[in-house]
């Protein structure tokens, strides 16, 4: 089940806020109107979105705000849970056989779990449901890298295209030094672009493609737990072998909560 993941906002809103304070702490409120400027902007996100869209197929173009969605939502995940319900899967396993896990599947909302269950099911040998479940992770992680791609790259060409419209700010202030009074105002408005440009990369397009990453890690980290379970179930594994086996993937945190809620089932 997925949630709204209330960091990415809050970070987000952080930053503005930092910039915001750095802005008005000398001038107010009115020192906003000083980092206004339409031809920065036009410059920036106008060649921004023309790099993107030589780099990208329209068909991956068209994912982009569905990877920044991505970003700003949360699995629902339960380690201890999760192993909890492979013991109790090879429990009933090895008490009434493979075959009575079809009824388990019912109640099992992950995909990943009962693809490997279904396939322990149907007698598929234990190298063969790895090799399986194996090339799915591989194929999720190509397609969370081409999707983290769109970000990343945003991050870098922002920037660059700053860089760009603070060179072009520069050029047309070098033709007017004849007017020295316009020289600061104008340095002013070319170091604007500079500053569009790595506001968008370091507080919203490298941030969101780190924060996708590290979602990817997790999720790989969850997918090779489950594997080691399905093998268990499907190699008929002695249940407390198997819990044994699953729970050195927990942290200590986990460990320790999950001793003391069966201290508690015990009372």
């Amino acid at each position: 089940m997925k949630r709204l993941d209330s960091f990415t906002p809050i970070g987000l809103l952080l930053g503005i806020l930092t910039f915001s304070f750095g802005v008005i702490s000398k001038n107010g409120v009115s020192g906003f109107l000083q980092f206004i400027d339409i031809p920065s902007m036009i410059i920036v996100f106008g060649g921004l979105t023309a790099a993107m869209f030589i780099s990208f197929p329209p068909k991956e173009m068209k994912q982009i705000f569905i990877v920044i969605k991505q970003a700003f939502s949360k699995e629902e995940d339960n380690l201890p849970q999760l192993i909890d319900l492979f013991v109790r899967l090879s429990d009933r396993a090895r008490r009434e056989g493979l075959l009575a896990l079809e009824a388990e599947m019912e109640e099992v909302d992950d995909p990943f779990i009962k693809k490997g269950i279904l396939l322990a099911i149907d007698g598929v040998e234990s190298d063969t449901i790895v090799d399986i479940m194996k090339a799915e992770i591989s194929a999720m992680e190509e397609r969370h890298s081409k999707g983290r791609s769109l970000l990343e790259r945003a991050g870098e060409f922002a920037p660059a295209w700053g860089m760009l419209g603070t060179l072009i700010g520069l050029i047309l202030m070098l033709e007017d030094l004849n007017n020295p009074a316009t020289l600061g105002p104008s340095m002013a408005i070319a170091l604007t672009t500079t500053l569009y440009g790595s506001l968008l990369a370091n507080l919203i397009f490298l941030p969101l493609a780190s924060k996708l990453g590290m979602k990817t890690e997790k999720e790989v980290f969850l997918k090779q737990v489950i594997i080691e379970g399905v093998i268990g179930v499907q190699s008929g594994q002695n249940p407390k072998l198997l819990e044994e086996k699953l729970s050195a993937f927990l942290s200590y945190g986990e460990i320790e909560e999950r001793e003391r809620n069966a201290e508690k089932e015990a009372f």
